[in-house]
């Protein structure tokens, strides 16, 4: 040793001393600026969240305009409202969807009511005609995630203890969901009657997204109630789609669940595929083993050689590979946070960096926009609060500790309280070019936009934990014993080479 021993904390603390004091004043300022945006995000949630307690609970979502309710679910596979049971008064689709959020705020009595009340009331023996895909996330996901939640956080607060409500609620949800899977091919309807089944004469067009993004929810619930019969049905058809891929290992985006024949071969990274790519990654995470890495591999190294135009993701024929639409969804702005995930940063912040032009350009992200003339789509302009910016932004700064964004965040809170907050709550923008509002909060504004601005401002929730969170943005807890299960249907064969298919993987992601 050269000189004198000095223990550590006399010389962190001498090194302190020596910074300039306008360096510890900014530092101060930022601690400050993350805890009062913090408390804005907080605010934004409890502003949407009251109000849909006060207007529209026990019903599914919230028109924050009219003050009243929407009971979404039933309405999206009944439009004309023909066949709605008489008394039907939803799911308590916000409030279960809030679940998850209100455990990350720290908000225990509400949490424990909340739980109380579903155990109590919430029944899904109803003649309503749902989306197995917006079922499964936001209901399903909703009950699982807040299930594990209970135990881990409030067991201890709940009057007569938790006698596992919800998980009792997510089992029973999902027996009613299991018939959509009667298919010659295994891959789902579409849509389905919570208490009849599959109706006669139901559409047999299903998309990618919707019948390949069942698998963390299902396989989920499998473990927690010991039955693999849910992830067995949701592999299988997992399975089915992933062996219709074209040889340039593309997807389509809409196909026939009865014949497994494509019916749409254009597709992107976008609506009606975005999430199967999520859940393949996040499957491999969650559930561990081999095969759906190998799958998720393969598909990402397919999107980015025939999909990616510089930052940019157009939408191709699977068939060919040839560009089809130069133009981005904003659901697309959920990729890069699939590719921090796989450590693919430097893609991740470029491809970001691009939507949060377009958001400082326009104030949100419309639903669709014309990359080809960068304008606005002439009838998808609307913005229905979606999260995904938001949810990459998070992910970008846990992966790099980097202010900027931070300050994307701030953003983001600004433009949506400047554009979309009323009295009643956070409207919809129906178009971005004239800033009119539209009477519907949507309940993945509570689960996903609120708790990822938070998060972005206060990460003590995940501080020593291990989640992913599902593509509604519930949190699931990476367990070893979870990746020990083993699903009853046994893997097919891999009959590519893995080392090849490895090595191009590299090869893709060190071009980008």
């Amino acid at each position: 040793m050269d000189g004198p021993w000095v223990p550590k904390g006399i010389l962190v603390c001498l090194l302190v001393a020596l910074l300039p004091c306008a360096m510890l004043q900014s530092l101060a300022s930022g601690a400050r600026d993350r805890i009062q945006l913090r408390e804005e995000a907080r605010r934004m949630f409890y502003h949407a969240y009251d109000n849909y307690m006060q207007y529209a609970f026990p019903h599914d979502e919230l028109k924050p305009l009219s003050r009243t309710y929407t009971d979404s679910l039933a309405e999206l596979g009944n439009l004309n409202h023909e066949h709605l049971p008489e008394h039907y008064n939803g799911t308590a689709l916000t409030l279960v969807e809030s679940l998850s959020s209100l455990a990350i705020l720290g908000n225990a009595t509400e949490f424990v009511k909340a739980v109380l009340w579903l155990g109590e009331n919430l029944s899904f023996d109803v003649d309503v005609r749902v989306n197995l895909f917006e079922c499964n996330i936001r209901l399903l996901g909703g009950l699982i995630s807040a299930h594990l939640l209970a135990i881990e956080f409030f067991e201890g607060l709940i009057p007569g203890g938790y006698k596992n409500q919800l998980l009792h609620l997510a089992d029973d949800l999902g027996q009613r969901l299991l018939p959509a899977f009667e298919t010659p091919t295994g891959i789902p309807y579409a849509w389905i009657n919570l208490k009849y089944g599959v109706m006669m004469d139901e559409t047999l067009e299903t998309s990618t997204s919707g019948c390949g993004t069942l698998i963390l929810e299902m396989g989920a619930l499998s473990r927690l109630t010991r039955n693999s019969k849910y992830e067995d049905a949701a592999l299988k058809a997992l399975r089915k789609l992933w062996s219709m891929r074209s040889s340039l290992d593309l997807m389509g985006t809409t196909l026939n669940v009865a014949t497994g024949t494509w019916i749409q071969h254009s597709s992107g990274i976008g609506a009606g595929v975005d999430s199967f790519y999520e859940y393949l990654l996040k499957a491999h995470i969650l559930f561990g083993g081999q095969e759906y890495w190998d799958m998720f591999r393969q598909a990402y190294v397919a999107v980015q050689q025939y999909f990616r135009h510089g930052p940019w993701y157009h939408e191709a024929d699977m068939r060919t590979g040839r560009a089809t639409y130069w133009q981005l969804t904003s659901l697309q702005a959920f990729w890069p946070s699939v590719q921090v995930l796989i450590g693919d940063v430097v893609a991740a912040n470029a491809t970001h960096r691009e939507f949060v032009s377009v958001w400082e350009k326009h104030g949100v992200i419309p639903e669709r926009y014309l990359l080809d003339i960068g304008s606005i789509h002439p009838t998808e302009s609307y913005y229905p609060l979606r999260p995904e910016l938001a949810e990459s932004t998070l992910y970008l700064y846990q992966a790099t500790k980097d202010p900027w964004y931070l300050d994307v965040g701030e953003k983001l809170l600004t433009s949506l309280n400047n554009l979309t907050r009323v009295d009643g709550g956070y409207a919809s923008i129906r178009d971005v070019t004239t800033m009119e509002l539209e009477d519907h909060q949507h309940s993945y504004f509570l689960s996903e936009m609120c708790k990822y601005l938070y998060l972005l401002f206060d990460d003590t929730f995940l501080s020593n934990r291990n989640y992913i969170f599902s593509t509604e943005g519930h949190p699931l807890p990476v367990l070893r014993a979870w990746q020990q299960w083993t699903p009853s249907v046994p893997p097919k064969a891999i009959t590519e080479s893995k080392v090849k298919g490895w090595l191009f993987f590299l090869i893709i992601c060190m071009k980008i």
